[in-house]
């Protein structure tokens, strides 16, 4: 009689009627988190400037752009109290002229970022944090486009009115000037409206940089 074969149930396991242990968060280590937050919400509030902290941070942009466009801008100025102290156009002397296209040509290639530095630096320019909400980055992009380019744009017009072959010519190399020192005007006002603004809110004392045209 052969043996009875062996059985291949696998073994009972019963029901398991509770929850599986899990494993708990030591305490310390929440504790450390809490902290850690706590600690960043602290240094958060204690690092929040001040009205007059904001103020002084303005004053600092405004002397930053008044540094950064004040040799561009000279370059307009002089550029457009040249030709006008010309008087009509017909009895200007030669040598006055050639003077005023001098100026107007180097003043047009000091507006350009790629030939001054300090035009260059402002193209780079990061606007502090604390000053965020006054939208100043687009002052910092509203005088480079102001200097190139609108500034350019105005004293190489300077040049082709004083370059003029005749009246006619003379007088249609003016209009185009007109309309450039136009566009250079609605450009200053723009970027002037947006630092009003913060000069204002934060009763600063200090006013934009003092742009020609």
């Amino acid at each position: 009689m052969s043996p009875p074969p062996a059985r291949t149930d696998p073994p009972y396991v019963p029901i398991r009627r509770g929850r599986w242990a899990s494993r708990r968060t030591p305490r310390w280590v929440l504790l450390a988190v809490a902290a850690f937050i706590v600690a960043g919400v602290l240094v958060g509030l204690a690092h929040h400037p001040s009205q007059s902290q904001r103020a002084s941070d303005l004053r600092g942009f405004l002397a930053d752009m008044r540094t950064d466009i004040q040799s561009c801008a000279g370059g307009v100025s002089e550029s457009l109290a040249a030709l006008r102290g010309l008087g009509p156009l017909p009895s200007k002397n030669g040598a006055e002229v050639r003077d005023t296209i001098s100026i107007a040509s180097y003043g047009a290639s000091n507006c350009s970022p790629a030939n001054s530095m300090p035009l260059d630096d402002l193209d780079q320019y990061q606007v502090t944090e604390s000053l965020a909400n006054f939208h100043l980055d687009r002052v910092v992009t509203g005088l480079v486009n102001w200097a190139a380019p609108d500034a350019i744009d105005v004293q190489t017009d300077v040049v082709n009115v004083l370059r003029a072959r005749d009246a006619q010519a003379r007088s249609s190399a003016m209009a185009v000037l007109q309309r450039a020192i136009s566009k250079l005007n609605a450009q200053r006002s723009a970027v002037d409206s947006i630092m009003e603004n913060a000069i204002r809110s934060l009763s600063a004392n200090a006013v934009p940089p003092r742009l020609p045209g």
